[in-house]
């Protein structure tokens, strides 16, 4: 029984051919701006690369799912957090891995061979890195899976107090194709699972949630429909899909088709036809569409007005002066572009004050909930619910910012693409790439261990020490009575005055603990908040410039359409009647190109002409 390949290559031929006749004309229009785009597009129909993120809390045997979808051991499996450094996975004619180290400046990016076997022993203080910070391991290896363009990405398990924070893995999901969430079959989902889940659905929409370990817990139907009862009860339309990794590799081994059926890989590849594959050939076709149509009306424009110049002078007159006025409204567009800059400026700048104070908001909110579950609680004896309860809290503050911070940068691209109204309709960039920070740390601290209480024989000595002054004062006082100084209500006296010493020294010590669980949860929160800001400004920088980029290309674009346009109606208007007769031929079958590409892009995507300024 071989690994299944999710579906056959996608019908790329086709898509190529037109690719290469449209990449022809505008490299014979001179449009080398053009040719840059449909080569780009190009490249990605031939090699289409579908990233799977595979995420959730820890301990849910993520890594050996992604072993059982591989039918390879490769990724180390344990009971403790064995995954601690993002992997990802890749097709390769030869099994080999790479550590990636981050810069000093942040930027660069170094990369150590490791040998395949041991990476299993890689973690973040590898002493490969040599004291940089790990930002993932890539291992490529031949398997027929990948070999498909499938990459997998395995991920560190989040939720854990001081693992891998959950805003770094949504950086991850922002840019996948699909990602497979687990969740053990052992108990129904959480609400730190709900929310990661509702996170990484609103951030990609080919979503499944994999309840694994089916063999080890017979009760799993009944898991089953309670987190289908949890994730309608909560809005959420993800796939869920039960399968078991061992029963997957045993039925690999024996060639046993019924343990396969069982194992539920089945409906998990049906999952990663349907909804992977077939929407990714879905999207590079209308991507390819959009960029077929867009050539076509930039070169359109040109070859036509040229056309309508060389058949009827008068009507190219009438068409120079129609280029002529909107070369000026092109013209008038770039120098505007302080405009769309400005506008684009002050956006960032109004995103990044609020994006700033959302996180802080939500920051806050956490220390004060923490802070009075602290004044309510002795914190010494629930230390380590405290902890694991402020990772999942802050991983999903942290999570939920990062979503702001992706819904305003959308919006703020809508708000700059008005200024281009006037010359056509343009596509908004995709701004979800700019989110994910290789070097993230957010989240990934420890909450500081409180001092431990006093033992046993310690109290006993409070006690007595406390005792001693009642038994002494009293005593002295009987003594004139004539009695001993040791008698019953000087140790009655003792008693009293020991058990208040040692109440009043109990209260102090449990205030001490929380002064210094507060002082803990503001200094975990505090450096949180300066690593999360850290990030967060760099992700709006890195949006700042995909943003910026984007929109100068689109207003370049469109000044070159129309100059190009004007420049060739003038000359076509002195151009010699013999010389007049030839290119009117060569641009009505140029002409006749452009259209059939038109058609083609239409019949794949049919949407509404788009303007020159179109991208």
């Amino acid at each position: 029984m071989g690994t299944p390949v999710p579906a056959a290559q996608p019908p790329a031929v086709s898509l190529l051919s037109v690719l290469g006749e449209t990449i022809a004309a505008a490299r014979a229009a001179g449009r080398t701006d053009l040719v840059a785009r449909l080569e780009a597009a190009a490249d990605r129909v031939r090699d289409p690369r579908r990233r799977i993120v595979i995420a959730g809390q820890l301990g849910q045997g993520k890594s050996r799912f992604v072993n059982a979808l591989l039918n390879i051991e490769i990724c180390p499996v344990g009971d403790d957090a064995t995954t601690t450094v993002t992997t990802l996975l890749a097709h390769g004619p030869q099994p080999r891995a790479e550590l990636i180290l981050g810069g000093a400046s942040g930027v660069d990016e170094t990369r150590v061979a490791v040998p395949i076997e041991e990476i299993g022993a890689i973690t973040a203080r590898t002493p490969l890195a040599e004291g940089r910070r790990v930002l993932r391991l890539e291992v490529q290896l031949p398997n027929p899976l990948l070999a498909d363009g499938i990459v997998l990405i395995d991920t560190p398990g989040v939720g854990g107090h001081g693992t891998s924070s959950a805003a770094h893995v949504l950086g991850l999901v922002a840019a996948a194709d699909a990602v497979l969430v687990l969740s053990d079959a052992s108990t129904e989902l959480t609400e730190p699972e709900l929310a990661f889940l509702r996170q990484v659905h609103e951030l990609c929409p080919s979503v499944a949630l994999l309840l694994a370990k089916t063999d080890l817990y017979p009760h799993w139907r009944q898991v089953h429909e309670a987190d289908l009862g949890h994730l309608n009860r909560a809005g959420l339309d993800i796939a869920t899909i039960p399968v078991s990794a061992l029963l997957r590799a045993h039925a690999l081994r024996l060639q046993d088709q019924q343990l396969g059926l069982e194992s539920g890989f089945g409906v998990l590849y049906q999952f990663l036809r349907d909804q992977v594959v077939a929407r990714d050939q879905a999207a590079t076709r209308r991507a390819v569409a959009l960029d077929i149509q867009s050539a076509a009306e930039h070169l359109a424009l040109a070859l036509g007005s040229e056309l309508v110049a060389l058949r009827d002078p008068a009507q190219g007159a009438a068409a120079v002066r129609e280029l002529q006025s909107a070369k000026a409204v092109a013209e008038q567009l770039h120098r505007r572009t302080a405009a769309w800059q400005q506008t684009l400026s002050d956006g960032i700048t109004d995103l990044a004050g609020d994006v700033d104070h959302d996180l802080r908001e939500r920051l806050r909110g956490i220390a004060r909930t923490g802070e009075e579950w602290i004044d309510e609680h002795d914190p010494g004896k629930h230390w380590e619910r405290i902890a694991e309860w402020l990772s999942g809290t802050v991983d999903t503050a942290l999570g939920d910012n990062l979503l702001c911070a992706h819904t305003r940068a959308v919006q703020l691209a809508e708000r700059v693409a008005e200024h281009f109204t006037e010359v056509g309709t343009v596509d908004l960039p995709d701004v979800g790439a700019g989110l994910h920070a290789e070097d993230s740390r957010a989240g990934t601290g420890t909450l500081a261990d409180l001092e431990p209480d006093i033992g046993f024989a310690s109290k006993v000595l409070v006690g007595m020490r406390g005792s001693y002054g009642g038994v002494l004062m009293v005593g002295l006082a009987t003594t004139f009575a004539g009695l001993a100084m040791l008698n019953p209500i000087s140790l009655g006296a003792g008693v009293l005055v020991g058990g208040k010493a040692f109440r009043d020294d109990k209260q102090a010590r449990l205030q001490r603990r929380r002064n210094e669980a507060k002082q803990a949860l503001r200094r975990f929160l505090d450096d949180v908040t300066f690593q999360a800001g850290k990030e967060t400004k760099d992700r709006l920088h890195r949006i700042h410039r995909a943003l910026r980029d984007h929109y100068a290309g689109v207003a370049e674009r469109s000044l070159r359409s129309i100059d190009d346009s004007l420049r060739a109606a003038q000359e076509a208007a002195t151009m010699e009647t013999a010389r007049r007769t030839e290119r009117s031929a060569l641009l009505e079958r140029q002409l006749h190109v452009v259209a059939e590409l038109r058609r083609y892009s239409d019949a794949m995507n049919p949407t509404p002409a788009l303007g020159p300024g179109a991208t």
